[in-house]
């Protein structure tokens, strides 16, 4: 069969279990989805609306001169293409989402209730402050929640997204310094960190220098000690690591980067495995970003920003930037501006407003509704899952640092499909046609092949021995020697696998229609 520019096949038929053909494409509930541009016309507009006067240009030549390349669909047709579309997804909403290092945890319909209540979705961040009351008292339960469980004494709500929190962490670093006259150019980073951490660095200015993961995938601190110079501003270590583990040496680490003068960067990013159950500040950190969509189950972005709160410690608590919410006998105030800030010395805004408030709402309904107990058990459930996951696949999966515990997330290798003739990225797909999205792949890179799964707490046992069970005859079948289930998949998904490697090397980012498929013309009778 042939297939179209769109990797579809060009006749809409297609072959039921039954062994006929229907005749749209569809399979029942199946919908055969053709692109909106097939589906509409470029001619044409779905909605009615009044020819208007001529009015002064506002955009100089910035103008549009000509229409825009939309088609035109009626309402039912717009709405009938989304919803198919969304029902194309994998969703946590429809089963177990094994990304690891993304904690995609289940978002409970309470936080989206209170996150929509009128008080909170419906105000504006220019209104005065007299009429906003409610909101800062709940951005400000947030933030003392928050500096309580990580033992800090001081938080920045504004960072709207990990990477941005991290930007806002090591700015306050970089403030710190330059007010004391120190001019350092170097941010130690370890093979095993988030890979915005040397993105954040470099953004700064500074020059990035690796640590290597030892053998058992955490940080030597002697290998930290030895590239610590006068030069060296900060560290930025992800603690637990992204190989899944708890850095133990942690506090000796800290201890050498402050003896040196420079400050200590922790990727708070999974804060969820020790939550109620460490304190970073007890640590040694003088920064952490948290993401709140992974550790207090506000959704991935929520449709808008998400939230990247950063604690910061007492060295830094001075520079963190504005705006921040006080409290007083006359209530709640926010202090934007540095001239009221009270001696302290902000390196400045992150952004316009402060922060994100539905996701501070959805946040603060996740810890008022656990509790203190709550959390800590969210984190314990988080490490016992993932931890029966381990031990229920060593048999058969590779470990790389050996059969030993891990922390929220276990990390496989590829080194059992040596000699299968499958890849890390032939078994993903084979996860797909088994009704499952595919886990990690190919992250931590300082792991060949790996394979990054992080189950949640939010998942039941009996989700995750079905899951089990369906990794087991994946791997077995692999070490079978079915390579047919794996090199063709997947086969059940609405698209078949695509050439990834040309996709990203030449991707089609405007649709065009094809060309018009007729008879041949007529050949002259002279010829």
């Amino acid at each position: 069969m042939t297939m179209n520019r769109q990797g579809r096949p060009s006749v809409p038929q297609q072959t039921t279990a039954a062994g006929h053909e229907t005749f749209t494409g569809n399979r029942a509930l199946t919908i055969e989805e053709p692109l909106i541009f097939e589906t509409g016309r470029l001619d044409v507009t779905g909605v009615d609306l009044y020819a208007q006067e001529e009015t002064p240009a506002r955009l100089g030549g910035l103008r549009r001169r000509t229409a825009p390349h939309l088609p035109g669909l009626t309402e039912p047709e717009a709405v009938r293409h989304y919803v198919r579309l969304s029902q194309k997804n994998y969703a946590i909403d429809t089963g177990l989402y094994p990304l690891g290092s993304c904690t995609m945890k289940h978002n409970p319909r309470l936080n989206e209730k209170m996150a929509r209540l009128p008080g909170f979705g419906d105000i504006h961040p220019l209104q005065p402050v007299s009429t906003v009351q409610g909101a800062l008292e709940l951005i400000h339960l947030v933030a003392e929640g928050l500096k309580v469980l990580t033992g800090m004494p001081a938080v920045a709500m504004s960072p709207k997204a990990g990477a941005h929190g991290e930007l806002c962490g090591m700015m306050a670093i970089k403030a710190a310094l330059r007010a004391r006259g120190d001019a350092r150019s170097v941010v130690l980073v370890p093979e095993s960190a988030h890979g915005t951490n040397p993105a954040t660095a470099a953004l700064l200015g500074y020059r990035v220098e690796s640590i290597p993961a030892r053998a058992d995938g955490t940080v030597d601190p002697e290998a930290v000690k030895a590239k610590l110079a006068p030069d060296v501003a900060a560290i930025m270590l992800t603690n637990p690591n992204t190989c899944g583990l708890f850095e133990r040496d942690i506090i000796e680490i800290a201890e050498a980067v402050h003896a040196a003068g420079a400050f200590f960067y922790c990727d708070g990013a999974n804060f969820n495995a020790i939550l109620g159950r460490v304190r970073p500040g007890d640590l040694g950190v003088d920064a952490m970003h948290i993401n709140l969509h992974k550790t207090f189950s506000t959704p991935h972005g929520g449709g808008g920003p998400g939230a990247g709160p950063v604690v910061l410690s007492e060295a830094l608590a001075a520079f963190a930037p504005l705006p921040w919410v006080v409290s007083g006998p006359e209530g709640f105030d926010l202090v934007e501006n540095a001239d009221k800030a009270g001696g302290a010395h902000p390196f400045g805004r992150m952004t316009a407003f402060h922060g994100q408030m539905g996701m501070f709402v959805r946040a603060a309904a996740w810890m008022l509704s656990h509790g203190a107990d709550g959390m800590r058990q969210a984190a314990e459930d988080a490490v016992l899952a993932a931890n029966y996951i381990r031990a229920s696949l060593s048999d058969l999966m590779s470990l790389p640092f050996g059969d030993r515990p891990c922390m929220h997330e276990v990390l496989f290798d590829d080194e059992f499909l040596d000699g299968t003739g499958v890849t890390t990225l032939d078994f993903a797909k084979a996860m797909i046609d088994e009704g499952y999205h595919p886990m990690t792949m190919y992250f931590p890179l300082v792991v060949h092949g790996a394979m990054l799964i992080e189950p949640t707490e939010s998942e039941s046992k009996a989700s995750l021995d079905l899951f089990i069970a369906t990794l087991r005859d994946l791997a077995m079948a692999a070490r079978r020697g079915e390579t047919d289930r794996f090199a063709g998949a997947p086969r059940f998904a609405p698209r078949r696998r695509l050439d990834e490697t040309r996709a990203a090397r030449q991707p089609v980012l405007r649709w065009s229609a094809p060309a018009p498929v007729g008879p041949e013309p007529a050949r002259d009778a002279a010829e």
